[in-house]
């Protein structure tokens, strides 16, 4: 079916449609538990359920949830389609952020990997897993740029850089839904969460915002953008508010900018309960209010809090609510389930999915997701043979490993490190009481070894929904290990398990190497084997900046210049920012290390001056560099190019990153890469929205992170 014939679909069925019906169409309600499942029945024969979120609780990524029963969603969606008066399918909606039974590395993690295509492979095996299991439709990507790693739920998202975000959203979007999501095992994405919740003030979830028109067209829609670009259908709003306004009852976010400046041509769900929060946000009185505001504001579809089909009815008859309006969101919701293919296929029909090859995918996109941060003096790769105590609190950890927001993942299918390490060796592993804190069994475990390895991080628990916290260090008890693994005299590796980035200040000075290994999902302690014993060469980045310590957040590396030459994260005269500390990054935006070595030639610029109508018409400057893995061993190396304009209507940020290659490079081998960088990638939004690109000189910087200052200039006039 064409786009133009759901349209025609969509009218024809809603001509059908009772108000009842049509109000049922925008109402979306969890999973019934036992006993009011007979009840639940009997709203599906008339109509009153549009979809189903399979999961139960506000706060379901943090919650244990039952196993789903595939019987049991087809005979609901039997009444819908033989006993309703319409017959219309249900979507049933799930949150499958980053695995299903597979789970795959946390989100921040996977864009560490810099490497799009293999997260689009992951989520098509993510697809196929939840397709077979009633799932219709998912809550991601989430597109919430986070600059404040307190947030807790910074895991789901992609990091501090609207680049990346844009091109894992593309990857997202298309390895979840292929070139036609009505395809078996295809289901539809969900963009989230419009807009700003990411920049909740101190990290705190649900909290307010204050944010800019040009922060926000320049940094937080630029996701968005590209996931609407890549076929979704479907976003979700944000609880917050943004500058006074929430977004639930902004038709100015909502329709506006959404629909008017990014072409959204979908439906948009609201968060759980969200529309009846309006009233705790003190711009509501009641159900009626809040109905009224969010339907106007552009929310086609109430999540859970049954504010719709509990007062729109009335405020119709009223004369409040004008029927065109829920005439328009009905519509939207019958042409994404027309583009699902619903009406053809309401049923899921179980197969054999063979998960070994899920299994291999999940432990290669956790392998390229970890970021080497510190080899000193070459001491990983570790010898087999060698005599490893492990020791931390993460050495027999299962659950974290999965992250946050894991559903449907099992902690006791998940492998935890020490019998990775045992699977792996051919030396001895030891280890000691309680990970490593019992100090006297610790103590002779470490005079024995040849390498103490220390399993470090932080739980599950401390990331996700309503999981903010105020400190990004790790644990007194952790660092007390650290500082005893030091004084051992021994070689100390340190691996991270973490969901978010953690100030290192005062712990990575005594590690002679540090793993982050983040929060990677059912392959983990696998992945980490592979890369301390050199079976794999690690190739991440990091998405985000480590800072010093807590107190420096909120650092990131797209900052503009202050009036007076004081920049805290490149260091020109950064002591004047604090005096009793140092706010430079520990580990840099686009940093991490390899078990080789590559040389940057000079960035050499075929064409340097272009005209600015010729760059409006598809002109594109050229930009060639070489890289020589001078190394010894192969290496992947991720190519970062940014740039900066230094004289422009607005501020730009000192660095921002416009384009990555990652390649494999031979060990001896020289590689040249051709960036290519035109229309789209020289301007920026005003904060009225319009793009603008500028006659001048623009700043052209290429190489493994963004402290490069291996610089090339180019002249648009």
């Amino acid at each position: 079916m064409r786009i133009d014939e759901f349209e025609t679909k969509a009218l024809e069925i809603l001509s059908k449609l009772s108000l009842e019906e049509k109000i049922g169409q925008l109402n979306q309600e969890e999973t019934p538990t036992a006993d009011k499942l007979d009840e639940f029945k009997e709203k599906v024969r008339k109509g009153q359920v549009g979809s189903i979120l399979m999961s139960i609780g506000a706060t379901a990524g943090n919650d244990a949830q039952g196993e789903i029963d595939v019987d049991f969603y087809n005979e609901l969606q039997r009444i819908a389609i033989e006993e309703s008066p319409s017959g219309i399918p249900m979507l049933f909606g799930r949150d499958v952020i980053h695995g299903h039974r597979t789970v795959f590395p946390i989100p921040l993690a996977m864009s560490a990997s810099f490497n799009e295509e293999l997260i689009e492979q992951s989520y098509q095996c993510i697809a196929r897993e939840a397709s077979n299991q009633s799932v219709h439709w998912t809550f991601t990507p989430m597109l919430d740029l986070c600059r404040d790693p307190r947030w807790g739920r910074i895991i789901e998202g992609t990091g501090e850089d609207p680049y990346i975000g844009a091109k894992v959203a593309e990857a997202i979007v298309k390895g979840l839904q292929g070139n036609n999501v009505s395809e078996e095992g295809r289901i539809l994405a969900c963009a989230k969460h419009f807009v700003c919740y990411g920049a909740s003030e101190g990290g705190r979830d649900y909290h307010r915002t204050e944010v800019s028109d040009y922060s926000l067209f320049n940094y937080y829609l630029p996701a968005f953008r590209s996931a609407i670009k890549a076929g979704a259908k479907t976003v979700m709003s944000s609880f917050n508010d943004i500058n006074g306004q929430p977004v639930t009852s902004s038709r100015y976010y909502l329709t506006d900018i959404l629909r008017g400046k990014l072409g959204f041509d979908g439906f948009v769900v609201s968060d759980y309960d969200a529309v009846i929060q309006l009233i705790r946000q003190g711009v509501a009185a009641d159900k009626a209010d809040c109905s009224a505001m969010a339907l106007y504001a552009g929310i086609d579809m109430d999540m859970h809090d049954r504010c719709y089909i509990d007062s729109l009815e009335k405020l119709i008859e009223n004369g409040i609510v004008d029927i065109k309006v829920i005439d328009e969101a009905v519509k939207r919701i019958l042409k994404v389930k027309l583009y699902k293919g619903l009406f053809e296929n309401p049923y899921c029909s179980r197969t054999e999915i063979d998960r070994t090859k899920h299994l291999v995918m999940a432990r290669k996109m956790a392998q390229e997701s970890m970021v080497l941060l510190k080899n000193k003096n070459g001491l990983l790769p570790l010898s087999k043979g060698a005599k490893i105590a492990v020791l931390g609190p993460f050495t027999y950890e299962r659950r974290s490993l999965l992250g946050s927001w894991t559903i449907d993942g099992k902690a006791e299918e998940t492998e935890h490190l020490y019998n990775a390490l045992k699977e792996t060796v051919t030396g001895e592993i030891r280890t000691a009481s309680f990970g490593g804190l019992d100090w006297d069994s610790s103590g002779k475990v470490m005079d024995w070894a040849d390498v103490i390895l220390l399993a470090l991080g932080e739980s599950w628990t401390a990331t996700g929904e309503s999981r903010a916290v105020s400190d990004i260090s790790i644990s007194e008890s952790q660092k007390d290990l650290i500082r005893k693994a030091k004084a051992a005299g021994k070689k100390v590796v340190g691996v991270f398990f973490c969901g978010r980035p953690i100030a290192m200040q005062g712990i990575g000075e005594d590690l002679d190497a540090i793993l982050y290994a983040w929060h990677s999902g059912s392959e983990t302690a696998r992945a980490v084997c592979d890369i301390l014993f050199g079976d794999v060469v690690p190739s991440g980045k990091l998405p985000v900046t480590i800072p010093r310590l807590a107190t420096h957040i909120p650092l990131y590396y797209n900052v503009t210049s202050s009036g007076r030459p004081v920049n805290c994260y490149y260091g020109e005269n950064a002591g004047a920012c604090y005096v009793d500390s140092l706010p430079t990054p520990y580990y840099p935006f686009g940093y991490g290390l390899s078990y080789t070595e590559f040389e940057y030639s000079k960035p050499m610029v075929e064409n340097d001056c272009i005209a600015l109508e010729e760059i409006k018409n598809g002109k594109k400057f050229k930009i060639n560099v070489s890289v020589k893995n001078t190394g010894k061993c192969d290496g992947k190396e991720v190519i970062q190019l940014y740039i900066h304009d230094p004289v422009a209507l607005m501020m730009r940020p000192l660095k921002e990153l416009k384009a990555y290659k990652k390649l494999n490079i031979l060990k001896g081998e020289t590689k040249t890469v051709t960036f290519d960088l035109g229309y789209d990638d020289l301007g920026y939004y005003l904060s009225n929205g319009d793009y603008i690109v500028e006659k001048g000189e623009i700043e052209v910087y290429i190489g493994p992170d963004c402290l490069t200052e291996n610089k090339a200039v180019i002249t648009i006039v």
